[in-house]
């Protein structure tokens, strides 16, 4: 199992915005030093607990700062972005990273960011594909550009002059494009199995529960068996809220009450997707009754934290429950204590996924002689 990196993120309102920014870059670069796999990073325009307005701006400074890490958008939302920004933009990015760039897609989801780009009525899924499929005739087309869709129209035959290189648009490095994730939040979607039908993969949210999360591996499965490719579970990421720390008590009192970074956290995403008719999500059983879902049980049943041990054995429980997956998203949170959160990490890479991958040696051995077949 691999271990990558997800920043959204959440910071209190009253911290300085220079502050979270630097903290945000250097949990990052402390992600590459640890050995994780990737980075994502979220983007939002209208929210000062979420403050990262450009997940690629983001990233092109962490390019030069970090060595092995890959990293990428988590996500941008192709609806509010013209098909030759987002064309160019990706491209570039691709080049300046050497290939270490993964492109998360969305359709957008805070409720703010859809009213202010004036999303609020329309399909933002199908405007993402077809932002998403323009971008791909952009890069590989023929120019001069005549794309006509119901929401964009691109077009460089006025201009073309393919002699001076002008009318015609960069490519990426990676071919046909950089690897592609979404997020994946609803139970059973079916989103997820045209998602992987596409050769996209998903990244199951942190704060979705469990047994909803459990539903999201078959979909995945279904997606690569209706184009023919193995059924590896592998390319299913999770996300999940994670503190480790060397004490309990420790862990206990800064991750799961109300009061500190991860209540935060939680109150804050619970506000927002409780108004959109998502609470649901954080039900603890499929049929609770919304006013049973608490903050209190989010905490203890959403979070996963303890010394390493028991964050070790509350991993493979996880697993146990929503099936194999290959790759593990820590969530990273708000360092309200930056020492601790730092230790976290450390104790998260060190000493945690060394036991998890230990545990999991033989079923991974099975699997791969099962995909040989």
């Amino acid at each position: 199992m691999d271990l990558s990196y997800f920043i959204q993120p959440v910071h209190p309102l009253t911290r300085d915005y220079r502050e979270v920014l630097e903290e945000d870059l250097e949990s990052v670069i402390l992600a590459d030093t640890l050995g994780f796999k990737e980075a994502f990073i979220g983007e939002h325009f209208t929210d000062l607990a979420e403050p990262i307005t450009s997940s690629l701006m983001f990233i092109a400074r962490l390019a030069p700062v970090t060595k092995n890490i890959k990293l990428g958008s988590g996500v941008v939302n192709l609806p509010i972005y013209h098909p030759v920004m987002m064309a160019g933009h990706v491209a570039m990015m691709d080049h300046l990273l050497d290939g270490r760039f993964i492109w998360g897609i969305g359709p957008g989801g805070l409720p703010s960011d859809v009213e202010v780009f004036g999303n609020w009525d329309i399909d933002r899924n199908k405007k993402m594909v077809e932002v998403f499929d323009q971008i791909m005739e952009i890069w590989w087309g023929e120019a001069p550009y005549n794309l006509k869709g119901e929401f964009y129209e691109v077009s460089t035959k006025q201009t073309l002059t393919p002699e001076i290189g002008q009318g015609i648009a960069p490519k990426p490095l990676q071919n046909p494009h950089p690897p592609i994730v979404i997020t994946a939040l609803t139970p059973h979607s079916h989103g997820i199995t045209m998602a992987s039908e596409r050769g996209w993969q998903p990244i199951s949210c942190q704060y979705v529960q469990s047994h909803w999360v459990a539903t999201h591996l078959p979909k995945y499965l279904e997606g690569l068996a209706n184009v023919g490719e193995r059924e590896d579970p592998r390319g299913w990421r999770v996300a999940k809220c994670i503190f480790v720390a060397d004490d309990e008590n420790i862990a206990k009192r800064y991750a799961k009450t109300n009061s500190g970074p991860y209540g935060f956290y939680f109150s804050n995403l619970m506000r927002k997707l409780g108004g959109k008719g998502r609470i649901g999500l954080f039900a603890a059983y499929p049929d609770q009754p919304e006013n049973l879902i608490t903050l209190e049980q989010s905490l203890e049943t959403q979070v996963i934290a303890g010394t390493v041990n028991s964050v070790t054995d509350q991993i493979l429980a996880l697993r146990e429950e929503i099936g194999s997956f290959g790759t593990l998203v820590y969530t990273g949170i708000d360092w309200a204590d930056k020492k601790l959160g730092k230790r976290s990490m450390e104790l998260m890479a060190d000493k945690v996924m060394p036991m998890v991958n230990s545990a999991l040696a033989s079923e991974d051995r099975e699997l791969d002689a099962k995909l040989a077949i």
